[in-house]
């Protein structure tokens, strides 16, 4: 296998780590490391005493995987939740220095393309995203500055149609901008590929470049912040922002983006505190300093014909990587501002994302020993990993324990208050992203009020985590199917994302959750069987994959979604704000 090597001849642009950031990296090791050892020990006692069976080892191996994940998540979260109370809005600042170092009013120098790749979208939701972008740009001193790119690898020709009439009407009505629309006849490379194939033509030509989504909703304002502390920071290589969710009609986004507002608040601040200049690219909504990614970021197309060959899927935090491993700094602001991007309108919608993330995140795999990454991008492409690894050991890890249900005498050895208390443990670090993010707008009254106040963001959260708590499973099962799927050469392609609609039908929730069904119906039976207790314990998951058809379906109920609204139930800011811009009336309408 061919992959880029460091350029040695290359000086590192940022200066060597300072003693603090390398405290704080040895800290949050440790921190790690006892709590997965602590867990995983505490889980071992239930069984030692006794011989460990091969049942109980492959149970432990499961236990085992799902540990890191966790773990990284509580203490992220925690680290991020102290951050801002201690620090408050200069905590952003406080993980990324250079957010410090720029004037509000600093000139923009540097030549920008912002660009948007596309493959079968929908050309007018997603095309004027970019043309309200370019709009609010227009009105500032520093238009100029920067060009518009739609690359098309759409391959349906009504659709490219429709791209092209969409691109010539907006190019009429705005002549003096920068407007360009080019369309490859091949999918090269997936999103990569086109991105790669537009930094290598004359088009290309820039200082940064703004990658952004179909689904992707960015301000002037946010842009100019990015462009001026790129400017005032050269050992900078990308700047990703802090990306949240649009106002939106569905009530599973509605409640999904409540949950992951708060969790990823709290979860990227605190580990921006250790991450440091090895920072994350979620692969949208971040700028780039265009020379050295096309020098050293193009991605290696992986040999063989197995299911973690060929393309490179989720290619974001393996171009942080890489730039990282070229001697530029990888940051992010990790604070909310008009950075935005659409989510899925259903959990069907959802599962078929996180497909599709889960092939990608799993070719890192392969690449684990790429040549001079520095220590802790290599643990970023391992945590990438084991975040699709958990959900399959957890799913892993209930079957084998009900399977030794069967054998008399197996599970007795267990006590119920540890075992208890043990779960409890667990459940707790799982939701301890929301939890810290929940705390941070509880403990601010500006954040309250944006929210509508503390007792609906509490009410809000509660059943954000309850729900979290039925969906996890339905696709973890998802996950999981597909993972055995992998071993005998199943892949996923790069297909449009479904990113609005009225209802999910039965016919299509049943098509992709029947799986679920018959799998909670069999477990339920099989616990009635051989462990009635356990059906006690059992209620959540076995009512989760039970009811995964009446769940998917009832979530993204119109109905359901207005009544969300009217009473605000799962509001974020942008929904309450007294004069939402364009891009959230039409999100809201």
């Amino acid at each position: 296998m061919t992959l880029i090597t460091p350029d040695r001849s290359y000086q590192d642009a940022a200066p060597v780590e300072g003693s603090a950031i390398a405290a704080r990296r040895r800290l949050v090791l440790g921190l790690n490391a006892v709590t997965v050892l602590a867990l995983f020990a505490v889980m071992v006692s239930f069984f030692a005493p006794a011989g460990l069976s091969p049942g109980e080892v492959a149970l432990l191996g499961c236990f085992l995987l799902t540990l890191p994940w966790l773990s990284i998540g509580f203490w992220n979260s925690v680290l991020g939740l102290v951050l801002d109370l201690r620090h408050g809005q200069r905590a952003a600042a406080h993980v990324t220095p250079a957010l410090a170092r720029v004037r509000a009013d600093a000139p923009l120098t540097a030549r920008v393309a912002i660009v948007m790749p596309l493959r079968n979208e929908d050309p007018d939701a997603s095309i004027d995203r970019l043309r309200r972008l370019e709009a609010e740009i227009a009105q500032s001193p520093w238009a100029g500055r920067f060009s518009y790119h739609v690359l098309s690898d759409t391959d349906a020709p009504g659709v490219a149609l429709r791209e092209e009439a969409r691109v010539a009407q907006w190019r009429a009505a705005r002549p003096n901008a920068r407007i360009h629309y080019r369309r490859r006849s091949e999918n090269t490379g997936y999103k990569a590929g086109n991105i790669a194939d537009f930094l290598h033509s004359a088009e290309g030509e820039s200082d940064f470049f703004l990658p952004l989504d179909a689904d992707s909703e960015m301000g002037a304002g946010t842009v100019f912040r990015l462009v001026r502390v790129m400017q005032a920071n050269p050992e900078i290589g990308m700047l990703q922002s802090l990306v949240t969710g649009l106002p939106s009609r569905s009530l599973f986004t509605r409640v999904f983006q409540f949950g992951m507002r708060h969790g990823m608040r709290s979860f990227t601040l605190g580990s921006a505190w250790w991450q440091g200049d090895c920072g994350p690219n979620w692969g949208h909504n971040v700028l780039i300093r265009t020379a050295p990614f096309r020098t050293h970021c193009m991605l290696p197309e992986l040999p063989g014909r197995g299911p973690l060959s060929g393309p490179i899927l989720s290619h974001d935090q393996l171009e942080a990587v890489l730039i990282r491993r070229a001697g530029y700094e990888v940051r992010v602001m990790a604070e909310e501002s008009d950075s935005f991007e659409e989510n899925p309108p259903s959990l069907v919608d959802f599962i078929r994302r996180e497909l599709r993330w889960m092939n990608g995140n799993l070719q890192y795999l392969r690449l684990l020993g790429m040549p001079g990454l520095k220590p802790v991008s290599r643990i970023q492409l391992v945590l990438a990993i084991l975040m699709y690894v958990s959900a399959p050991a957890w799913m892993a890890f209930i079957l084998i324990g009900a399977a030794m249900m069967a054998v008399p005498g197996q599970l007795n050895a267990v006590a119920a208050g540890p075992g208890l208390a043990l779960f409890a443990t667990i459940l707790t670090l799982s939701l301890s992203p929301k939890i810290m993010g929940l705390v941070q707008v509880l403990a601010r009254p500006a954040r309250r009020a944006a929210y509508g106040g503390g007792p609906r963001v509490a009410l809000g959260g509660l059943i954000e985590m309850l729900f979290s708590m039925l969906t996890a499973p339905i696709v973890a099962l998802a996950l999981t199917r597909f993972a055995i799927g992998l071993l005998f050469g199943q892949r996923i392609g790069w297909s449009a994302q479904q990113r609005s609609r009225e209802r999910l039908e039965w016919h299509e929730a049943a098509r992709v959750l029947w799986p679920q069904t018959v799998i909670g119906v069999a477990l339920g039976a099989w616990f009635a069987a051989f462990a009635p207790w356990a059906l006690i314990f059992g209620a959540p998951i076995l009512l989760a994959l039970g009811g995964a058809i009446p769940i998917a379906v009832c979530s993204a109920l119109p109905g359901a979604g207005r009544w969300s609204r009217r009473v605000g139930l799962f509001d974020i800011p942008e929904d309450r704000a007294p004069a939402p811009p364009a891009a959230i009336h039409a999100n809201t309408a």
